[in-house]
């Protein structure tokens, strides 16, 4: 069958996640657009012949939409995959499922009542091949039981927009998702400390940070957000065991010797770090709804997790404390204990 999505929000991502469903994965149709600027929905649609309706709520009713993938603002994102569950439809929402831990529980207590998993959420590292061999080498045994974790998220620079909250908010909150899912472990309290600042940042950002994080089984985590490093985007994650140790391989790159150095390349974004996964992330949720199953990425559960984890980091950023995350106990719906 062709799964009929509708699309909320026609900003880049929302856009790039059109192309990609149009012309990268098979057995997908984008059939409705909405945007707050109603030029920009019009501009995004017409190209996959989509039409443009006037908001959320239209496309999530439409016929001729089986699906919905929620790209607008993140503040407006509970709203709309409130929406869907409402209407039985699956949704795809990129990060954050929502902006406070209130409304996160809000749709896990919806999608529970409803008694079928709906909602996706789009962490898509995940899907990132050199992350998925992580996972496999830590649940093989192969360096035994996992004692720290070692990560670092550098990007050469970031716009003025840019404040010392979105370290945790919009960048760190990739890691503590892939952490959370490659350690089958839950983050239990977080620490942020703010080392000699770079030059290159502007003023009234704080860059670099050194969150430290504990899980449950007392895993310790350090994880290094430099979001001014100029020399490229550079994802690391280094997992060390009691028998070995297990690596994030780079990304692939020819190495070039040339007037006596031998260099490789280093890219520049998180665009071209990550197409594979978003492209994988995309097949496999078109695929899961062709074949009426549950979505199997990350959950609203997963979603409610890197809320309340991000946000509690923003306090111990503000504070100087350890700040406990108090999670609530994972409900059996979503894998948690009976």
């Amino acid at each position: 069958m062709t799964v009929r999505v509708g699309v909320i929000g026609a900003g880049w991502i929302g856009k790039e996640h059109i192309r990609r469903l149009t012309h990268t994965v098979t057995g997908a149709r984008v059939t409705a657009v909405t945007d707050i600027d109603a030029a920009r929905a019009e501009e995004a649609a017409a190209p996959v012949g989509a039409r443009v309706l006037p908001d959320g709520a239209a496309v999530i009713a439409a016929d001729d939409v089986d699906a919905v993938l929620v790209t607008c603002w993140g503040p407006t994102h509970a709203e709309h995959v409130l929406t869907a569950i409402a209407a039985g439809k699956p949704v795809f929402c990129e990060k954050p499922l929502a902006t406070t831990a209130e409304d996160c529980l809000r749709i896990i207590e919806a999608e529970t009542a409803h008694g079928r998993r709906l909602v996706q959420v789009g962490f898509m590292r995940r899907y990132d091949a050199g992350y998925r061999q992580l996972k496999q080498a830590i649940d093989a045994g192969r360096i035994g039981e996992p004692l720290i974790v070692h990560c670092a998220h550098r990007n050469p620079t970031v716009p003025e927009s840019y404040t010392s909250d979105m370290a945790a908010l919009d960048t760190a909150v990739h890691e503590v998702d892939v952490l959370r899912w490659l350690l089958d472990d839950e983050i239990v309290s977080t620490q942020v400390i703010t080392p000699r600042a770079t030059s290159k940042r502007f003023a009234h950002l704080k860059d670099p940070q050194i969150m430290l994080f504990e899980t449950t089984k007392g895993v310790r985590i350090d994880l290094e957000v430099f979001v001014n490093c100029q020399y490229g985007y550079d994802i690391q994650c280094e997992a060390v065991g009691e028998e070995g140790l297990v690596r994030l391989p780079d990304p692939a790159a020819v190495g070039v010797r040339s007037a006596g150095q031998h260099s490789t390349e280093v890219l520049t974004d998180w665009v071209a770090r990550f197409a594979d996964a978003f492209d994988t992330e995309f097949r496999e949720w078109i695929a899961g709804i062709a074949a009426d199953t549950e979505p199997t990425g990350p959950s609203a559960w997963d979603g409610y997790a890197a809320t309340v984890i991000t946000s509690a980091s923003v306090e111990a950023l503000e504070s100087g404390h350890v700040v406990a995350t108090d999670l609530k106990p994972r409900p059996a719906f979503y894998g948690g204990a009976a």
